[in-house]
């Protein structure tokens, strides 16, 4: 990984720090004030991912170091465990969402006190701030492609769904139907397990050497096809390591060129698939001799 990934991860990941402390700050003044225990929660909700956001950084700085004689290789994994610690976080949180929703529709154990407006204009406020912090971290961990940033801006998402539920039982409790927030919680439980599923499959495939997708090697092949003098394509091997690539091929040439020659078009491989995809890291070619009749 270069620096300039490091930097904007590492950005990125200071942006919501920030905004978590004072979204957090906000909800906490503004459930005091207007009486508001599920505001409160939310506040503590919002703090809690501050911790995200420092794994997140940690896990970028790792994974940014350079080769070195005990990890010749690099370090881009270290992004990947990053993500699954987010992704175990991730669902702990939806599961204790979940499970406090479930005990209170269970004993009937509903806000018994009518919050005031300003804990309403709260819960909007944090809505509208934690969704735009996912989409903008969202956008950055497409462009990095970042597993951890992923998972952090899926962290962004579950605290705005968790002041979803806020909003809809402080209404709920202003309109008298005190249950609406465990019930709502329930159902943004499942959406919360199921982006913690989803990262936590993404990034244990790049830890275990998966393949890229079909499309990417099919390009590949047509690529390497079209440089003179290969005559086919034996084989190709990809594997994800981190958000990095590493490529296995062995391609046929005329049995009657020079070793130069058959260099020289190994090369002219190498060169055309690695300008094409800065996310490949490493290409090895091999050249297999091609009887010609």
């Amino acid at each position: 990984m270069n620096t300039d990934f490091e930097k904007e991860a590492i950005k990125v990941s200071m942006v919501s720090v920030v905004g978590n402390i004072v979204l957090s700050l906000m909800k906490f003044l503004a459930g005091i004030i207007a009486g508001s225990g599920a505001m409160i929660s939310d506040a503590v909700h919002s703090a809690s991912d501050v911790f995200s956001s420092i794994v997140v950084i940690a896990g970028v700085k790792i994974a940014s170091k350079e080769e070195d004689d005990d990890h010749p290789y690099g370090h881009e994994r270290m992004e990947c465990v990053a993500a699954i610690v987010l992704a175990t976080v991730l669902a702990a949180t939806g599961l204790g969402i979940g499970y406090k929703a479930l005990i209170s529709l269970i004993n009937r154990e509903y806000v018994s006190v009518v919050p005031g407006v300003l804990a309403l204009f709260a819960a909007i406020i944090s809505i509208v701030s934690k969704e735009a912090m996912y989409w903008f971290t969202r956008h950055y961990a497409k462009k990095l492609d970042s597993a951890a940033l992923m998972a952090d801006a899926w962290h962004h998402r579950s605290d705005a769904l968790s002041s979803v539920g806020a909003l809809i039982g402080i209404g709920g409790a202003m309109l008298g139907f005190n249950y609406m927030e465990p019930a709502a919680s329930l159902v943004i439980c499942v959406f919360i397990e199921k982006a913690a599923l989803d990262i936590f499959r993404d990034a244990v495939d790049k830890m275990v050497d998966k393949s890229c997708d079909e499309e990417t090697q099919e390009a590949i092949r047509k690529c390497a096809s079209e440089i003179p003098g290969v005559l086919r394509i034996d084989l190709l091997r990809t594997r994800m390591f981190g958000n990095k690539i590493y490529v296995e091929m062995e391609i046929g040439a005329d049995e009657s060129l020079t070793l130069k020659e058959s260099h020289g078009i190994a090369e002219q491989v190498h060169d055309s698939i690695e300008e094409r995809w800065p996310k490949i890291k490493h290409i090895i070619i091999h050249v297999n001799p091609v009887i010609k009749r």
